[in-house]
């Protein structure tokens, strides 16, 4: 480690910014996230800089830089577009013992400017030691989307009951308190935008301890297979979790992104049979939470589009047990993308079905045909088994026999694979490419066929 990593207090000392153009604009923007006192030395300044100055958040120094200029300094950022005068100001500043960074010249620079993440009072700081600018960047990226746009205003919070509970929680238990306050009800009320309630929450605590509280059920939809396809909440909800149960459709990636020591439960399902039957399913994530749990159900896709939540929550609902839904990306969405298509096209198709191609134990199968109107994209989730079913109601209803259209399997993963096929020949097409189980089939009910099929 070439650098050392530290956090410089800025109150009331100065900062000295040499250059009036884009580069000095850009230092000034980081400095303006402190409380330091910013000096701007440059004959003339952009537009910018000039407003910092007649709104007195910034001196203007447009005289000659000299040594004195320099001294007492915090830091000293020098970028004035031309290397000749950075040179010339980086001489005169370390004579003046000043801490520089000259910009784009790293063997100028004591000190380097790491990528932020602001989350006030909360800062993290990325560093690659000049290295690789855009690596720092890029994990900026990463995790600015793991960190919860209210998480400063949460610490800020804490950090003013800090003295109350040093002063009213016993010091063998406040580990403990803060534990809680940072991961669990308070926290999870701020950011769902309770603030009021949170404060409340902690404030309670400090008088009388922290109170056990009730599990929660999260049905968290992981999207058509790939991890980065999650949403941020989906994301929080899996590394907040204590228990998990997931099926065989969620990918071994996104189980990666959960807290390492939470329980993991599979609850396998395979189309037309299930590991555990749905019941039971409801029975075991119900008696987690009535543990004070935090549960997940990781279903694939987005759990509210043939994902059987409305039984998990009807069941939550019957136990008091709070339980919310996170969407997530369903894998017609997915399959759109990865063909390249619109789901929904002006002129060609402006109805969107999504469809079961399957059906419930003891019950005969969908009437797929009173989908096929014209204008309407018509997209069958675990169709597979009854492909040729599925093919001939579609042609009965006035589905043109050849009308093209695509199978996608194992969308947004590295087995995808994506197929044309015609109509009427679904089911050969399917068998002949070994395509089983997890795959869409996509058609599109042309405009005129249709009504041509039905007036004949």
């Amino acid at each position: 480690m070439q650098s050392f990593p530290m956090f410089i207090k800025m109150a009331g000392r100065r900062v000295v910014i040499v250059g009036g153009g884009e580069q000095a604009a850009q230092k000034s923007r980081l400095v303006l996230k402190t409380d330091a006192a910013l000096t701007i030395a440059a004959p003339d300044l952009d537009d910018e800089l000039a407003a910092l100055v007649a709104r007195g958040r910034a001196d203007h120094h447009a005289g000659p830089i000299t040594p004195d200029l320099f001294r007492d300094t915090a830091l000293v950022f020098i970028g004035s577009g031309c290397p000749a005068v950075d040179a010339c100001a980086h001489t005169l500043a370390k004579a003046a013992g000043a801490l520089v960074n000259v910009v784009d010249q790293p063997d100028l620079c004591d000190a380097t400017t790491p990528s932020i993440v602001d989350r006030d009072p909360v800062v993290i700081a990325i560093g690659t030691e000049g290295t690789a600018p855009v690596l720092g960047r890029a994990l900026k990226t990463q995790i600015e989307q793991m960190l919860d746009p209210r998480l400063g205003s949460y610490a800020a919070l804490a950090g003013r009951l800090r003295d109350a509970v040093a002063h009213k929680v016993p010091k063998d238990a406040r580990r403990e308190f803060w534990r809680w306050a940072f991961n669990d009800a308070p926290w999870l009320a701020f950011k769902r935008g309770a603030e009021r309630e949170a404060a409340e929450l902690l404030k309670t605590a400090i008088e009388t301890g922290v109170q056990e509280t009730g599990g929660m059920i999260s049905l968290v939809g992981a999207g058509p297979g790939a991890r980065d396809l999650l949403t941020l909440r989906a994301v929080e909800r899996l590394q907040e979790a204590d228990v998990i149960f997931y099926d065989r459709l969620v990918d071994p990636d996104v189980l990666e992104l959960a807290r390492r020591d939470a329980e993991r439960v599979y609850v396998g399902k395979v189309v037309g049979a299930h590991a555990i039957p749905q019941d039971r399913i409801c029975a075991l994530i119900i008696a987690e939470a009535r543990k004070g749990r935090r549960v997940v159900r990781l279903k694939s896709g987005d759990p509210s589009i043939f994902g059987r939540a409305t039984e998990e929550m009807q069941a939550a609902a019957a136990h008091a047990i709070p339980c919310e839904v996170i969407p997530g990306v369903t894998a017609a969405s997915a399959a759109a993308a990865s063909l390249g298509q619109s789901l929904t096209e002006r002129g060609v198709a402006d109805t969107l079905v999504l469809a079961t191609g399957t059906h419930r134990e003891n019950e005969g199968l969908p009437d797929w045909g009173r989908h096929v109107q014209p204008g309407t994209r018509l997209v069958y989730y675990m169709a597979v088994a009854n492909a040729a079913a599925l093919r001939d109601n579609l042609i009965a209803a006035g589905m043109p026999r050849d009308a093209i259209g695509h199978v996608a399997a194992d969308v947004s993963t590295a087995r995808e694979r994506l197929l044309s096929v015609r109509l009427s020949d679904l089911p050969d097409t399917l068998a002949a490419e070994q395509v089983t189980g997890c795959a869409l089939i996509l058609f599109t009910v042309p405009r005129r066929a249709v009504v041509a099929a039905r007036q004949a």
